[in-house]
């Protein structure tokens, strides 16, 4: 039997046997009976009114059902099956020096009862298994015939590249493979594009800026036959392609600085994690290698500190996640985070929907709901290290949770003994204080401003907490990250019963998907979660998907279109290959060059197909009308960043220098509304800044001003592909927004600087500023007539210089935000103030400025 059906078989056995009436999986009907008799009871008399799905938790805790109890709350797993003596229950239900914590507000429990929870975990912890539907577990008949006949599952072929009747047409084998499509059809491709259209593309295509005129002239003048390759080859040493490619995977990894949703917790350390993709993107780390790191750094061999570091940061890929952390439940916020992770790692690899199976078997793929359970049984072995806890209506740094963090090597400066000693006694007098007030009625009796005369008393207690943290907390000096370790219990995990987090099925042994065979991968290891093994499995030379979704994903932006359009769906759904041959060569050829991204671009942008012109005739159209042949080289429209940065350049203030961290990073890991002073000094530190786009501060919700017109990319899904639309706003921003106004007149000013120049020759220096050509006569003539007409009727009427908006109530600040009752205390927008030539002939210079910066050349690759 193939490792795929045995791994298959086993899933099914597991779920069938277990699901089966009178199954063996049964819990002991006697100690099912001891439970119900004798423990369910003391915890819905002594333990429900504050640890129940029907209660906001209190530390988080749950006991009203056993996954509750296991997880635990924020002190830890509150059961340890066969273990009372490990089991914090006992221990707070126990007496200690005559006194004992719970439960809080009612008698104590008997020695007779305490010693019957203590038989109850010594004995496993038994707990009455969930009914299970009928349908549970039952094998889809559809499911070997899918493994058998979709593309996708197969393994790579290695097809030969046909032949063509223009054999002289073609440069490489890429070449081949599209030729002979379009042959088939009796299509020919268009004409080759021009060095000027040519050299515009492959420069933003690689870094993500425009060339400079002097880039442009150098290619113009080169006739050697390596001209352009010396241009690739340039642009791919650049450290711009990487801040460009990188952002590519970034849109991948789903990166953003915050949690996001409910309560908004930044991220400080995420910056790192970008750092990490735009270094390795540079230093063309293998993929299967910068996949590995991703998945599992923390468990690769490292031979230095800052290798080690480096591979812990790595991981950030699978803490960066969006998260509830409003969440009242841990259970259902630990699988949560587990299901986004599963989503994140197969839609990014293997471009498969696995999360659908969470709650029930896949209904268009071959993944049962035991596969689901199979990986999450990888997911809830790991720490997801990311330094943030779920606490219902939490305030302050209620949320924070710095042992949760990946601590990375190095020194720190010690911090002053009896400072700290000093602290530490404050803050637990503060502490103590708070803990004797809050909830009481003189507590929330209203003070003489209104608010509860609690309010100081918890202010205090976390600004005291803080200033600790930052002598103390390795993260607040910079030695951490965001990312996952292995937990200290490593188990298999139960199938969650119609997803539901409580109603735990049987347990599915830690594995793989059985969708498609990846032969010789390795049984996961039983003492670790198994993420390193999942990454080998993964990035093996033998996983049909992972080099097929690489490869496509580096076609697509390089050509506009995947051979696989649904770049992040493989799957039944999902679209089919418009050249499988050339997908599968591409995907072998990546592999068999040590999966090398920069090899992959450099082979596919120096084909003839990269290199064509982008017009088009009727019979191309109606034969071929969405190009999915590659006649010809589809235009593209500047994504958000490119377009930012495109402004910075032209005008000349662009810095190319690498952003040192990002603004998140002063942030304390607290709740930032998006209208809060928080928010607003991010957005200050935004407009402010001129370095690239992929360095501006990115957390959820609050999306830099100058991106946020052109589809940004959504930070919680993976996106392979960003939506591109067409709305009136893009219109109104180019129109109104100071940072396009403010990069026009800098250009104005640019263009104006020699004063000897004829206005000819600076409408010559604007167009191949922006738009990397010379202008033609007529559209020189057609300039100087709109410049000095705009330049009269300014001096005739010249525009009223608009007052300076009055300053903006004084933003509150994070202390005084911390209640969520003071929810509307926030501060008001920052308003920029409007941008002012300083005469007519500037005012005029700026309008043509950003006429060009409004054009649709400027905006679209050709």
């Amino acid at each position: 039997m193939s490792s795929r059906r045995s791994r298959s078989a086993l899933a099914l056995l597991v779920v069938v046997t277990t699901a089966a009436a009178g199954r063996a999986g049964e819990p002991d009907a006697g100690k099912v009976a001891f439970f119900e008799k004798k423990v369910r009871p003391i915890l819905v008399g002594q333990c429900y009114a504050c640890h129940s799905a029907d209660t906001k938790p209190a530390g988080g805790l749950r006991v009203d059902d056993r996954n509750g109890l296991l997880t635990g709350g924020n002190a830890g797993a509150a059961v340890v099956p066969g273990k009372p003596a490990e089991s914090l229950l006992i221990r707070r239900v126990s007496l200690k020096d005559g006194k004992r914590r719970m439960p809080q507000d009612t008698e104590a429990l008997t020695a007779e009862q305490v010693a019957d929870l203590t038989a109850w975990i010594a004995d496993g912890a038994v707990w009455p298994a969930v009914k299970l539907p009928a349908s549970f577990g039952k094998p889809k008949e559809k499911y070997e015939e899918l493994r058998k006949d979709h593309w996708a599952w197969q393994p790579l072929q290695e097809p030969k590249a046909p032949a063509v009747k223009d054999a002289a047409w073609a440069k490489d084998d890429v070449d081949r493979f599209l030729l002979a499509k379009l042959e088939a059809q009796s299509l020919k491709p268009v004409a080759d594009a021009d060095k000027v259209t040519l050299i515009r593309r492959i420069t933003f295509d690689l870094t993500g800026l425009p060339p400079t005129p002097a880039d442009v002239d150098a290619f113009v003048k080169d006739s050697s036959a390596n001209a352009f390759a010396t241009v690739v080859d340039r642009l791919l040493a650049s450290s711009q392609f990487g801040e460009r490619w990188g952002r590519h995977w970034l849109d991948v990894a789903r990166y953003g600085e915050s949690t996001g949703p409910s309560r908004n917790i930044p991220y400080p350390h995420a910056w790192k994690y970008r750092d990490y993709v735009i270094d390795s993107v540079n230093a063309d780390v293998p993929y299967d290698r910068f996949i590995r790191e991703q998945v599992a750094g923390d468990l690769l061999p490292s031979t230095n500190d800052e290798e080690a570091n480096r591979q812990k940061i790595a991981t950030g890929f699978l803490a960066l996640g969006v998260k509830d952390v409003n969440q009242r439940f841990k259970v259902r916020f630990v699988m949560d985070n587990v299901d986004e992770q599963i989503d994140a790692v197969t839609r990014s690899v293997l471009g498969l929907t696995v999360s659908c199976a969470r709650c029930h078997d896949h209904k268009f793929d071959p993944v049962p709901q035991a596969d689901y359970y199979a990986l999450a049984g990888i997911f809830t072995s790991t720490d997801n290290a990311a330094g943030v806890r779920n606490q219902m209506g939490g305030a302050g740094l209620a949320y924070y949770v710095p042992d949760m963090l990946v601590k990375l090597s190095g020194d720190l400066p010690t911090a002053p003994p009896e400072q700290v000693a000093k602290l530490t006694a404050a803050v637990a007098e503060a502490k103590k204080a708070w803990d004797g007030i809050r909830g009481t009625p003189e507590g929330l009796k209203p003070g003489p401003n209104g608010q509860p005369t609690q309010r100081p008393f918890r202010v205090k207690y976390e600004r005291l907490q803080g200033e600790l943290n930052a002598l103390t907390d390795p993260a607040q000096r910079g030695l951490a990250a965001h990312g996952v370790r292995d937990a200290k219990a490593i188990a298999d995990t139960e199938i969650r019963v119609r997803g539901e987090a409580e109603k735990l099925g049987p347990t599915v042994p830690r594995g793989y998907l059985t969708a498609f065979a990846v032969p010789g991968a390795a049984a996961v290891n039983p003492k670790q979660s198994g993420r390193l093994e999942l990454a080998q499995w993964l990035t093996s030379p033998k996983n049909p998907l992972a080099s097929r979704v690489a490869v496509n994903r580096v076609w697509q932006h390089l050509f506009g279109t995947g051979l696989v359009s649904t770049v992040d769906n493989f799957g039944v759904t999902g679209d089919v290959p418009s050249n499988p041959e050339l997908l599968d060569h591409l995907a072998g050829r990546f592999v068999r060059d040590g999966w090398s991204t920069k090899k992959l671009v450099r082979t596919l942008v120096l084909t003839r197909a990269y290199q064509l012109g982008g017009e088009g005739t009727e019979a191309h159209r109606t034969l071929d009308p969405a190009n999915r042949l590659v006649w010809r080289h589809a235009p593209r429209r500047l994504d958000a960043e490119e377009f930012r940065d495109s402004l910075l350049a032209t005008a000349g203030v662009l810095d190319g220098q690498r952003a040192a961290g990002s603004a998140a990073k002063e942030l304390k890991m607290v709740e930032m509304r998006d209208n809060g002073p928080e928010a607003a000094n991010v957005h200050k530190a935004a407009d402010a800044s001129t370095a690239r786009s992929v360095y501006l501060p990115l957390l959820r919700g609050v999306t830099p001003h100058a991106l946020e017109a052109f589809d940004p990319v959504e930070q919680t899904l993976v996106t392979g592909r960003r939506d591109t639309t067409t709305v009136p706003g893009q219109a109104l921003f180019l129109l109104n927004s100071t940072f396009v106004r403010k990069q026009s007149l800098t250009l104005a000013e640019r263009v104006l600087k020699d004063k000897d120049a004829a206005d000819a020759d600076r409408v010559q220096v604007a167009y191949r500023l922006t738009l990397g050509r010379a202008a033609t006569a007529q559209e020189v003539d057609r300039a100087r007539a709109f410049v000095a007409e705009y330049e009269s009727g300014y001096r005739q009427h010249p525009a009223a210089k608009a007052e300076k908006p009055k300053a903006a109530a004084k933003p509150k600040t994070a202390e005084e935000l911390a209640d969520p009752d003071q929810a509307d205390q926030t501060g008001e927008e920052v308003v920029e103030d409007a941008v002012h030539p300083k005469d007519a002939r500037t005012a005029a210079w700026l309008a043509f400025a950003q006429a060009l910066y409004g054009s649709g050349e400027f905006r679209y690759v050709r």
